[in-house]
């Protein structure tokens, strides 16, 4: 029998991280840029459109210019529907202790489904997409997801392979991480999805993307199903990362943008501090050092080799 489902793809753009999950309105403003730019061509492409985006806020965004401009601009976006909270995000956030970060996901689900219960509806299940900011899935990636789940008692699903590929320049290479991506859907029955307390039981929580099949059934996806966009606003995803595998020719990147929906996009074109120019042309490896000196609490240096990783970031 076929369940009545509500998917949301769910954007987590503030909340999430250091800095109180926000670092400044220069990132935000590029992140929207690019969102526009990729995301939602992509979106729109999706061959199933019965979604709905979910853009996942800190309660502060709701006076920010940048994301009452954004708000407007989906608004004019009849593709899919679009609703956003300002709660923060409803994943467990492993940047911070396990108290703090427990009670930072109990909040912010208590908040959020308060604003979403009209959304949702009346259903028999809520699947959430992860639908990161800066990403994009393939073109068939909500009716296969959703197919998935129609036929099988599986909790979760995610693509396990995909793209990456430099906005700037639009180079492509497969992407073939050896943990579970962020790149995944969990089904939820509606009266756990809206409860905070058994939605948090739920999903285990979770502490990090990688162990999701350890609290869940989870299927994997064989298919590529994602493409990583980078660009000198990440922070951690680099084009040239150790998971990054075949690159292929400019005519071969085009058919696989045109199953993203994406072919049509022009190069990304936002302004960057010589810092980040700068860091981006660092070896992969020492850019990956300088993250975990500049985070790392107990060692003695980090005050040092914060400054010059901020500095390079700003």
């Amino acid at each position: 029998m076929e369940h009545k489902i509500k998917h949301l793809m769910q954007v987590p753009w503030t909340g999430l991280g250091l800095y109180n999950g926000f670092r400044g309105n220069r990132w935000l403003k590029n992140r929207i840029q690019v969102f526009k730019q990729f995301v939602i061509p992509s979106l729109q492409a999706q061959t199933n459109k019965n979604f709905i985006l979910h853009c996942c806020w800190r309660r502060e965004e709701k006076s920010n210019t940048n994301v009452k401009e954004l708000i407007a601009y989906l608004e004019s976006i009849k593709e899919f529907k679009t609703v956003h909270t300002f709660h923060g995000i409803l994943f467990w956030d492993d940047k911070y202790p396990d108290d703090i970060a427990r009670d930072r996901l109990l909040t912010s689900l208590h908040g959020t489904m308060g604003e979403l219960l009209d959304t949702i509806g009346e259903c028999d299940y809520v699947i959430s997409t992860i639908q990161p900011s800066d990403d994009t899935y393939h073109k068939n990636a909500v009716k296969g997801i959703q197919a998935i789940f129609n036929e099988t008692d599986l909790q979760a699903v995610g693509f396990r392979k995909g793209y990456i590929m430099n906005y700037q320049t639009k180079d492509l290479a497969e992407y073939n991480p050896l943990t579970i991506p962020p790149f995944f859907t969990i089904k939820f029955p509606r009266a756990v999805f809206i409860d905070p307390l058994r939605h948090a039981d739920y999903t285990g929580p979770y502490k990090s993307h990688e162990y999701i099949a350890d609290k869940l059934k989870f299927g994997s996806i064989d298919e590529r199903g994602f493409c990583v966009g980078t660009h000198l606003d990440n922070i951690s995803t680099v084009f040239d990362h150790p998971y990054a595998g075949k690159k292929f020719t400019p005519e071969e990147a085009q058919e696989i943008f045109e199953d993203f929906g994406i072919d049509k996009a022009e190069k990304l074109k936002i302004p960057f501090s010589l810092g980040r120019v700068i860091l981006n042309k660092l070896p992969y490896g020492v850019k990956r050092k300088l993250r975990f000196w500049a985070g790392e609490k107990k060692w003695i240096l980090r005050p040092l080799f914060a400054f010059i990783y901020n500095l390079l970031r700003s």
